[in-house]
């Protein structure tokens, strides 16, 4: 899909496949540690819910290329917090090896497309009006 045809943030290729690791993350850690707030498995699942916030607040600062690519940045850190977090809850057994290997690597290809979007930035940037 290129970027002439996407009207809303929620069209991007790069969203859904966040909204979709970050929804299969939660289902796949335990409740009650999601739930506590300073646990391990929260802090996994709150930086993988602000991937795909920062790349709806991008998609939202497009008229300034700083701006732009700024909360795109944002996304790419907290994608790469979520690898961190992953290697945490496997060593501390939250979730199996091959799970957890299977959830990074699926944040390795959001880093790589969210890194993409800020090499072509200049084509996804709205027109401001005279």
């Amino acid at each position: 899909m290129g970027q002439e045809l996407i009207a809303a943030y929620q069209e991007l290729t790069v969203y859904q496949l966040a909204f979709e690791a970050s929804m299969k993350l939660y289902w796949l850690l335990p409740q009650a540690s999601v739930e506590e707030e300073d646990s391990l498995c929260h802090k996994l699942v709150e930086a993988s819910q602000l991937v795909c916030a920062n790349l709806a607040e991008a998609w939202g600062k497009r008229r300034y290329h700083e701006a732009f690519i700024a909360k795109l940045s944002e996304a790419e850190t907290k994608a790469a917090a979520v690898q961190t977090w992953l290697a945490f809850a496997m060593e501390c057994g939250y979730i199996k090896a091959d799970e957890g290997l299977a959830h990074s690597d699926c944040y390795g290809g959001i880093l790589t497309s969210i890194g993409e979007l800020i090499e072509n930035a200049e084509a996804w940037l709205m027109e401001i009006p005279c």
